[in-house]
């Protein structure tokens, strides 16, 4: 009994080292951002592309 009372603190503070700190866990965070946008950006450029090659002038179609 006196070796698990001596044992469960030091588990719980070795369990404890493995989380990353608050400046990895930004740096991963604002890759992921970083990611998205390009992404987005990327599909935005592709459907201003394709609108384009529609009808030639880029415009949206009109209807009447």
């Amino acid at each position: 009994m006196r070796r698990a009372a001596i044992m469960l603190p030091l588990l719980l503070l070795g369990a404890c080292k493995d989380e990353p700190d608050f400046d990895t866990r930004y740096d991963k965070a604002a890759a992921e951002i970083e990611a998205r946008a390009k992404a987005m950006d990327a599909d935005v450029a592709e459907a201003d592309k394709a609108a384009k090659d529609d009808d030639g002038t880029g415009a949206a179609p009109q209807t009447r």
